[in-house]
């Protein structure tokens, strides 16, 4: 495990903290029941598997490896998660018109995090970023991409934030590479 924060340690989503992520994910699985698996679904797939299905398909990931994202833990108990792989691992990025490819450089994508309520704006989410770099650099990564939520001036939903936002890219030293939509720019970070 890695030290982040005196209380938050991370440490990647193996099968024997497969529990630890099931609590987490509480009992509707995230946002809806989608289990992390939104964008490593097409969208017809990811329609007709929500709930049960998409938490066997996640488990079947976890299980297989390697470590599909990492687990920020405040003592024993999970309260943050990070999605982070090759691009290709998440095939419904290629079907979105705002996160097309921006160029042909291999790059590893942050696509989901889950912040236990209690730990919001404590600055879990840059601690899991900054460890979700050092993990895809272990693995090979040269530049890992994610695509957050830049909210205009009204206040948005954390719920609804699943890709981060905008701000905690900065924090992590991320730039903006494209943005297709007012609200959501495609950052890098140069590994």
């Amino acid at each position: 495990m890695t030290m982040v924060q005196p209380e938050i340690t991370i440490a990647p989503l193996t099968p024997e903290r497969w529990p630890d992520f099931e609590t987490l994910m509480g009992p509707k699985g995230g946002c809806g029941g989608c289990w992390c698996m939104l964008w490593r679904l097409r969208k017809r797939d990811y329609d007709a598997m929500q709930g049960d299905a998409n938490r066997d398909a996640i488990h079947a990931v976890v299980k297989a490896g390697p470590p599909p994202g990492l687990l920020a833990y405040d003592d024993k108990r999970a309260v943050g998660w990070i999605s982070i792989a090759p691009r290709d691992a998440f095939p419904r990025l290629e079907t979105s018109r705002v996160m097309q490819l921006v160029d042909d450089r291999p790059v590893w994508s942050v696509s989901c995090f889950l912040i236990a309520k209690t730990h919001r704006g404590r600055g879990v989410a840059v601690d899991l970023l900054d460890a979700a770099c050092r993990f895809a650099g272990q693995h090979g990564a040269t530049v890992v991409e994610g695509y957050p939520v830049a909210p205009l001036k009204t206040p948005y939903p954390d719920t609804y934030a699943w890709t981060g936002f905008e701000t905690v890219f900065l924090r992590a030293g991320f730039q903006e590479v494209a943005r297709r939509s007012e609200t959501r720019p495609i950052m890098r970070r140069s590994l």
